[in-house]
């Protein structure tokens, strides 16, 4: 399962920020990385009113998600 995990900020408010991911479950890392500016665009065009301040993509399991 690969994570694409992502700082939002309000526009309104910079210090608001927070962590948000997309999960994907059948793509690799590199195509985590080629395909993120696409889904974060995506993300962007449906909240407005964030910014995304960073992002990466990494390899989760369930173990490392909290319940």
């Amino acid at each position: 399962m690969i994570e694409l995990l992502f700082v939002a900020c309000l526009s309104t408010a910079v210090d608001d920020c927070r962590e948000r991911s997309l999960v994907f479950t059948e793509i690799t890392p590199i195509q985590c990385l080629m395909g993120a500016q696409p889904e974060l665009a995506k993300w962007a065009a449906s909240h407005p009113n964030h910014d995304i301040k960073s992002w990466r993509c990494r390899t989760v399991s369930f173990e490392d998600k909290e319940v």
